[in-house]
């Protein structure tokens, strides 16, 4: 797990220079300050799931399945709410500003990074939903622990990623 967070850190890492390097230097509009707002709401609610599988986590190893249980649906919610957050932000794009991939620079590189970082977050949600239908049907037990840490390494990576992201894009970049 950590070697692939290297690699998709330096992925992350291209994406943001790209970004950056790019911003303001679109000939045509819209512009980011004419079209972003920050979505604070729905990265409370992926920041927060960073904290729900911790207590997830917590809970496996002190052999409290059923509250594990409890905790991981409630952060897989909670990335189900960030991701509807980034679908809808993106049908107002499209379809209200007219901001499409290949709309201008601004729109090539928005829909790149923050694409990314969304299928992470897809990723991420189909990992989750996996352990959660295991952990429906009894099969994850205490001694699974481990795995479970490991995977929440991956979720709390996307969850890092996106303040870099969410600073890049919406505070930088505007």
């Amino acid at each position: 797990m950590s070697a692939l967070i290297a690699a998709e850190a330096a992925i992350f890492t291209i994406f943001v220079v790209a970004y950056l390097f790019y911003v303001g230097k679109s000939l045509s509009g819209p512009t980011p300050r004419e079209v972003l707002s920050p979505p604070f709401f729905y990265t409370f609610c992926l920041l927060s799931s960073s904290l729900t599988i911790h207590f997830a986590s917590r809970s496996l190893r002190r052999w409290n399945v059923r509250r594990f249980g409890a905790w991981w649906l409630l952060t897989i919610t909670l990335g189900a709410i960030f991701l509807y957050g980034t679908a809808s932000e993106w049908h107002r794009l499209i379809y209200r500003d007219g901001l499409t991939i290949s709309t201008n620079l601004f729109g090539t590189t928005y829909y790149s990074l923050v694409g990314l970082h969304g299928f992470h977050v897809v990723v991420g949600l189909v990992c989750l939903s996996t352990v959660m239908v295991f952990t429906l049907f009894g099969a994850v037990k205490q001694e699974h622990a481990e795995q479970i840490d490991v995977l929440s390494l991956y979720w709390h990576f996307v969850d890092a990623v996106w303040i870099v992201v969410f600073t890049v894009v919406y505070v930088i970049g505007r």
